[in-house]
């Protein structure tokens, strides 16, 4: 079903506050004066210009970063200080919740449902981490001489964050909340196609300085910058590979990289398919479907119902399934990911036009009986695509699981325990969903295996020691009545 208008009635724009960059704790224009559009995907229209960061404003917000680091308060407070100042950012976010899942809205495309349920996750995010802030520490070592040892763990200095368009807010709090909560300062470049809801910030000056920029400048800035200590990146495999030489060439900075993936969703004969073709439809642009032979054709009837029957149209209308994709490159390149699969031989289900002419609006698309050496089965699409594949054996769902070069993430659909475990463990993903998909909460930590990225998981309490350093500390101990 299509309904690509976008209604006045539902929604009234917000008034953008900030468009600036966010530099030692105030908002400047860039250097050079120049700026760039950010166009809303529902209409192809602009929404605001933003200033645009180059290289000589990341050097400006490192500075900041690093003077707050190296003197400031930040890094010096204890742990429940800095959760004191985390947990009024948590409420703040709250307090200003609609406006932020209107601009990720507008800006990504996303399903204005979606976004207003990602504020109170944001804000937990924020108390999950404040939790822990006066909790990290090491541990005293047993020496074999007479020696007094132990561990400090230590904040790692100042970070580089560079974001994707996919989930902004989230994606920022990910990356920004156990970074802030072990005592780090950071530069964070948003994406360019989403950067306002990252301006929205609130901490003491230079500890979080926000620029928005392209990939090729602010982003390389930030790769190669001498007095980073780490960068967290999310993206693409291409731009990772070159924020990860970037950051050998510079001062071999610590590089945390997470890669995105093509994931097998595994759908078994004794599933629920009412509830498998809901999985599949949830997470359609993330995954490869593998469904028993038994059940394929069923399965397959299901899934071109739901197709038809899938509304795409205003973010903002509760009434819609799909929004429209982020920006036209990814518009094109979802359209052009298509084309492949009718030229390499997979049957088209249903879908695979784009919808009207204003706006970036593509129809849910279903592929079956691809090949596992397909495009359209190996490439990373994220846009509303579904390829299906048959299997007759747990080992075939296995191998074809895990011939992929990626290993980012699995589903796996089965009323059988044993079926569960067998492949749950089989498959080489770092995270894998039983009867459920997509479940990301701030305790459960999320990255992938092979390159889908290293370096580090997010979520959870993991991802606090990517933002810490382990140091080692012996000193004499002299006449010691024991030993």
């Amino acid at each position: 079903m299509v309904d690509n208008g976008v209604s006045d009635s539902l929604f009234k724009m917000p008034t953008i506050k900030f468009t600036k960059l966010f530099i030692n704790g105030h908002f400047v224009d860039s250097i050079s004066g120049k700026t760039f559009e950010t166009i809303d995907p529902r209409t192809g229209e602009v929404i605001v210009k933003i200033s645009e960061g180059t290289k000589e404003d990341i050097d400006a917000a490192v500075a900041a970063a690093r003077e707050a680091f190296d003197t400031g308060p930040w890094p010096r407070m204890t742990g429940v200080e800095r959760a004191k100042i985390m947990v009024k950012w948590a409420e703040l976010i709250e307090e200003n919740g609609e406006e932020l899942a209107a601009l990720d809205t507008i800006e990504a495309g996303l399903l204005y449902q979606l976004t207003k349920f990602g504020i109170p996750a944001a804000a937990d995010m924020l108390r999950y981490y404040a939790g822990a802030a006066d909790k990290i520490h090491g541990e005293v070592l047993k020496s074999s001489g007479q020696f007094h040892a132990y561990t400090l763990m230590e904040p790692i200095g100042v970070v580089g964050h560079i974001i994707p368009w996919n989930v902004p807010l989230m994606m920022f709090f990910t990356k920004v909340a156990p970074s802030i909560a072990a005592g780090c300062t950071m530069v964070l470049k948003p994406a360019e196609q989403t950067p306002l809801s990252a301006l929205f910030a609130g901490v003491p000056d230079g500890v979080l300085n926000v620029v928005p920029g392209f990939g090729p400048t602010a982003g390389a800035a930030i790769s190669s910058h001498m007095e980073i200590d780490k960068v967290s990146f999310t993206g693409s495999v291409e731009t990772g590979r070159e924020v990860m030489h970037a950051a050998a060439s510079s001062n071999l900075k610590a590089v945390s990289l997470e890669l995105g993936g093509k994931s097998p969703l595994i759908i078994f004969d004794d599933a629920d398919l009412d509830k498998a073709a809901d999985l599949a439809f949830f997470g359609m642009e993330k995954y490869v479907l593998l469904v028993l032979e038994g059940i394929y054709d069923e399965l397959e009837k299901k899934l071109v119902e739901k197709a038809k029957a899938w509304v795409v149209g205003d973010p903002f209308d509760p009434k819609t399934n799909q929004g429209p994709q982020a920006d036209k490159n990814q518009f094109d390149k979802i359209l052009s990911y298509i084309e492949h699969g009718k030229k390499e031989g997979a049957t088209l289900l249903t879908g695979g036009k784009s919808i009207g002419t204003k706006g970036y609006f593509i129809e849910p698309t279903i592929f079956s009986h691809v090949k596992e050496d397909m495009r359209i089965t190996q490439d990373e699409i994220f846009g509303p695509v579904m390829t299906l594949m048959k299997f007759k054996t747990i080992e075939e769902a296995i191998k074809r699981a895990n011939n992929t070069r990626y290993g980012l993430a699995a589903g796996i659909v089965t009323k059988n325990i044993d079926t569960a475990n067998t492949m749950s463990r089989s498959i080489r993903a770092g995270i894998v969903w039983i009867n459920c998909y997509l479940i990301l909460e701030s305790d459960i930590p999320f990255g992938g295996y092979k390159i889908s990225g290293f370096g580090g998981k997010d979520l959870g309490l993991n991802a606090l020691h990517k933002y810490l350093q382990l140091k080692s500390v012996v000193t004499p101990i002299y006449n010691s009545p024991w030993h």
